[in-house]
């Protein structure tokens, strides 16, 4: 049985979806205003990763990561450039999108954005003030009011009074309580801005998530993920905005990626640390920084160093020597590796234990490579589909081990899989997703050829 680590328990717990075979999946997603950092990289992959898992267990999963694309930090690096918030988001997400294809990060099945959910957002925060969970103040922002909400705190384990003992209160705050957060901001000159009946202003951070959940995956949902620094406040505060506005309980269980760390310290561009995607995988083949972030348990704090990417590289070596030489062929995967392997990933995704049962299976196939058996190659084949489940070992052997394998190569399973989710966002009419897609496969050498018998795809030469 499937088991996870429930941020709102703090203990690991059998998991029950909602509706039988199916999970609906929200993970909070980036703020586009830089490129991403080997942070972001973490969430990513952690929750690319859960996945595919989910889905190789056999359920149905809809799988929703949003895109911040209006903040303080957008505006204000947007003015400094002299471009539109709009040009500067879409760059950035174009970015991401590269980094994600790079790391073979699968795309997820909706990417809601803030700023296609405005009305969304206007009606939860009116609905707010109709029950009387938010205010408007009298400098035009909206505000929750946090004593209302009982249970504020309960992800964390936080009790209201407790904070406030320590709270620093701003006399000339026009906030009735120093934890109530903005849930609309008025705007200030030249900001972009959208009219509301509280007048012209933008959503607060909180809000956005709230309302675009809501919107994909309804008022209540199987699992929210999300990075290290995200429970509180952010968490906490969607939990209030979204139970006071809907009336029902919002999550069933919270997860949440570990830490990177780097050299044994927070990362922070203040400490000269701070490194991006793109700067990481200009010195490591992107495999084995994937293998990194998937060598440790999801849970778990990373710490990120250039000797740490050199023992990910001889692992993955190593994995990739077994199946050297051999003739990999598509095979069911069966049998007690496969049970070893199911059940550390049944154990909230222990990827650290399940990778163990990939180096188990490389040094039996090794052995078989030396008596000349020909069950090497239906093992290494068994191991290559494993590997896979965790977006690993997707390259061909001889091409990775002579360096020559591309970071953006995929496998063809890998192909298949993004054309019938392209597929999938048509019938769906989810065109901008669809064009992600295409996008992606386009930047990995893929062409695609649409008729009215389906879509065909080729390697450009």
């Amino acid at each position: 049985m499937l088991q996870l680590h429930n941020t709102l328990s703090n203990s690991k717990v059998p998991f029950t979806p909602i509706d039988e075979g199916k999970i609906r999946l929200y993970v909070c997603g980036m703020t586009v205003y830089d490129y991403c950092h080997i942070g972001h990289a973490r969430v990513m992959v952690s929750f690319d990763v859960i996945t595919r898992y989910l889905r190789h267990a056999g359920y149905q999963v809809e799988y929703v990561r949003n895109i911040t694309d209006v903040d303080d930090k957008i505006i204000k690096r947007a003015a400094e450039n002299g471009e539109s918030c709009e040009q500067l988001t879409q760059r950035f997400i174009d970015a991401m999108h590269e980094d994600e294809l790079a790391l073979n990060v699968l795309p997820p099945d909706q990417e809601p954005r803030a700023t296609g959910h405005i009305q969304a957002i206007r009606d939860m925060v009116q609905t707010l003030i109709e029950k009387q969970y938010a205010y408007a103040a009298s400098n035009g922002d909206v505000y929750y009011r946090v004593e209302k909400f009982d249970g504020y705190g309960k992800l964390t384990n936080r009790k209201l009074e407790d904070m406030r003992a320590g709270a620093r209160v701003d006399i000339n705050d026009v906030k009735e309580n120093p934890f109530d957060f903005v849930l609309w901001k008025a705007a200030k000159k030249d900001e972009v801005s959208w009219p509301s009946p509280w007048g012209e202003g933008r959503p607060g951070w909180h809000i956005e998530c709230s309302a675009m959940t809501k919107c994909c995956l309804g008022n209540h949902f199987d699992i929210h993920g999300g990075g290290p620094d995200l429970p509180f406040p952010h968490h906490e505060n969607e939990i209030a905005q979204s139970e006071a506005a809907n009336g029902e309980t919002f999550v069933n269980y919270w997860l949440h990626a570990g830490a990177v760390r780097v050299n044994k310290e927070k990362m922070s561009k203040s400490l000269g640390n701070f490194f991006t995607i793109r700067e990481v995988l200009a010195k490591f083949p992107a495999e084995i920084v994937r293998y990194l972030l998937t060598a440790s348990h999801y849970r778990s704090q990373i710490d990120y160093a250039e000797d740490a990417l050199v023992e990910a590289q001889r692992a993955l070596d190593r994995l990739y020597t077994a199946m050297d030489q051999l003739e990999l062929q598509d095979v069911s995967l069966e049998g007690p590796y496969l049970d070893r392997f199911n059940s550390a990933m049944d154990d909230d995704f222990n990827t650290r234990e399940a990778i163990s049962v990939l180096f188990e299976m490389a040094r039996e196939v090794n052995r078989l490579k030396r008596d000349t058996d020909p069950q090497a190659a239906v093992l290494a084949s068994q191991m290559r589909g494993l590997g896979n489940i965790l977006g690993l070992l997707e390259l061909n052997p001889q091409a990775y081990l002579k360096g020559e394998a591309g970071e953006g190569d995929l496998a063809d399973a890998n192909v298949e899989a993004l054309v019938v989710q392209r597929q999938q966002a048509k019938l769906d009419r989810n065109f901008a997703l669809s064009d992600q897609i295409r996008d992606q496969l386009k930047v990995a050498g893929i062409v695609l050829e649409d008729s009215k018998e389906g879509t065909a795809w080729k390697r450009e030469v």
